[in-house]
């Protein structure tokens, strides 16, 4: 009907035109008709006609264009993330204190050290203490903030704590020292088992040459030879309580000032007490200090690392050392990466070492500094921005520095059996007993700054009937270098139990802020209370 109006309508065009272009006109007729709906008759025939291949192609297609499009949405999130992730470690870079620049900068030092003691056959003397200067002088003013920290953080937990109902305090108390005990403990043992059943068989005996002590040698091996078990027990409960405070304070005897200072807590009256509020005032001013001094922690890592670089000699690494550091290393790992992420997820069910990374500010000043006591203000900032409640904080983190010795506990029988396997000496079970009780004691009495260790070391290998010999010296040589890590692994045990702790205590932060609301109202009182008289 359509191609008879058209022809109807137009037939002089109809008739003028060939056959090559009415075939035309019709097909311009049904694009038009199918358009328009209308003949119906023609729009069946163009649909029956269409092969039903072409209709499964176009569906492929689609599908494929689909896929295309997905796929280019994933890669284009894929370079969003890691345009992120590069954005984000750029700015940590830049951050001044950051984990990041502490890495770099102790990456730095190690290789400018090897460097120059690979190439240098004679280093002048002086170099090692000149450059050791920026380093010395950031370790000092760090340390120099220790003390007064410790008394204001101890002063402020005990008299949190003291306001608390519930038996929290006490729970708080009990559990933070039995969980500290309890992994120095397990580290002895499980430091023992490692030593005595792999790290001994591969030691062997060292010449007589080596074992040759020079007379300076003698004189100091004879001063710390003198150090009896029972006086080092003596010691240690002596140390809890001061005979002269002001005396404990000047020779930083941290022990006896943090038990002063739990005493000091307690018996303030916080509500009336112009002191607590001094202690508050003093706290701050610490803290901004010590946030200077964090942000300087990468110039102060790398000058304290190169100058000890400059003391190593790639040349005496011989198979004894290396079994020495590598039994020791293996055994802070193991403690670190595998028990006591054990112990923190078995109480708090969430990913240790998601925690542990997270802390990366604390263990790598540890790391550079070799002392815990000078890392305890970044440890207390660390843990705070955890979400630790600041109690906890206050009382476990600076308890810690000075009794949570875990890394100097896996160190005392390794260097014990080392001293004993390269004179030909096997240690029996009693001996190991001797050495864990002794390592636990001299653990915990070990002063938190660098190498503290080495006298102690002398002691418990006396105790086994381990001689001291030129081999000794091999110990102290390398010291430096393994302390660093025994600081980490007991700054990283330190920030384990304080979230640890939250979790058992169940204090938070709320409680605190129960507490200072409380205190407020009583100051409103007071004053008007005042102001009616």
């Amino acid at each position: 009907m359509g191609l008879m109006s058209l022809m109807a309508d137009c037939p002089s065009q109809w008739a003028a035109a060939g056959d090559g272009d009415r075939s035309i006109l019709g097909a311009r007729f049904r694009g038009v008709g199918s358009q328009s709906r209308r003949p119906n008759t023609v729009i069946t025939m163009e649909k029956s006609a269409t092969p039903v291949a072409e209709k499964n192609i176009s569906d492929d297609q689609i599908r494929q264009q689909t896929t295309v499009s997905s796929g280019e949405n994933a890669s284009q999130h894929d370079v969003h993330v890691r345009r992120k992730f590069h954005v984000a470690v750029w700015e940590n870079v830049k951050e001044e204190g950051s984990a990041l620049q502490i890495v770099i900068a102790a990456a730095l030092a190690i290789a400018i050290g090897l460097a120059v003691t690979s190439t240098v056959d004679d280093i002048p003397v002086a170099t090692a203490p000149l450059l050791g200067i920026p380093g010395t002088l950031w370790l000092r003013c760090l340390k120099a903030v220790v003390l007064p920290l410790i008394v204001c953080s101890i002063i402020m937990a005990v008299q949190r704590l003291k306001d608390m109902t519930g038996g929290k305090a006490a729970v708080l108390a009990r559990w933070t020292i039995g969980y500290y005990v309890g992994t120095t403990v397990v580290a002895i043992v499980h430091s023992i088992i490692m030593t005595s059943l792999v790290w001994r068989t591969l030691m062997t005996e060292a010449s007589k040459e080596s074992l040759t002590l020079t007379s300076d040698q003698e004189e100091t091996y004879e001063d710390r030879s003198n150090l009896a078990i029972h006086t080092v027990v003596v010691q240690m409960f002596e140390s809890f309580i001061p005979s002269n405070v002001v005396n404990a304070l000047a020779t930083d005897s941290l022990l006896a000032v943090l038990v002063s200072a739990c005493v000091v807590g307690y018996l303030i009256d916080g509500r009336n007490s112009s002191l607590l509020r001094a202690v508050v005032e003093v706290e701050k001013i610490i803290l901004v200090i010590i946030t200077w001094l964090i942000k300087k922690a990468p110039i102060g890592v790398f000058f304290l690392i190169l100058p000890n670089m400059f003391k190593l000699d790639l040349g005496d690494i011989g198979r004894n050392l290396g079994i020495l550091i590598g039994g020791s290393l293996s055994g802070m790992g193991i403690h670190l990466f595998i028990v006591l992420p054990i112990i923190f997820f078995a109480f708090t069910r969430k990913n240790p070492y998601a925690y542990w990374l997270k802390c990366s500010p604390a263990w790598t000043t540890a790391w550079g500094t070799a002392s815990s006591a000078a890392t305890l203000p970044v440890s207390l900032k660390v843990a705070r921005a955890r979400g630790v409640p600041n109690t906890i904080v206050k009382f476990a983190v600076p308890l810690g520095c000075l009794i949570n010795m875990d890394g100097t506990a896996i160190y005392f029988p390794v260097v014990v059996v080392f001293m004993a396997a390269t004179q030909g000496i096997t240690l029996g079970a009693t001996d190991y007993v001797i050495i864990v009780l002794l390592s636990t004691l001299a653990s915990i009495g070990t002063t938190p700054i660098p190498s503290s260790s080495l006298v102690l070391t002398v002691m418990i290998a006396q105790s086994v009937n381990v001689p001291l010999t030129g081999m000794y010296a091999v110990v102290v040589a390398i010291d430096w270098f393994i302390d660093r890590f025994r600081t980490a692994t007991n700054v990283s045990g330190d920030l384990f139990a304080a979230a640890i702790m939250k979790k058992v205590t169940g204090i938070t932060d709320d409680d605190e802020a129960d507490m200072e609301e409380a205190e407020v109202g009583d100051v409103q009182r007071r004053i008007s209370t005042d102001q009616r008289v």
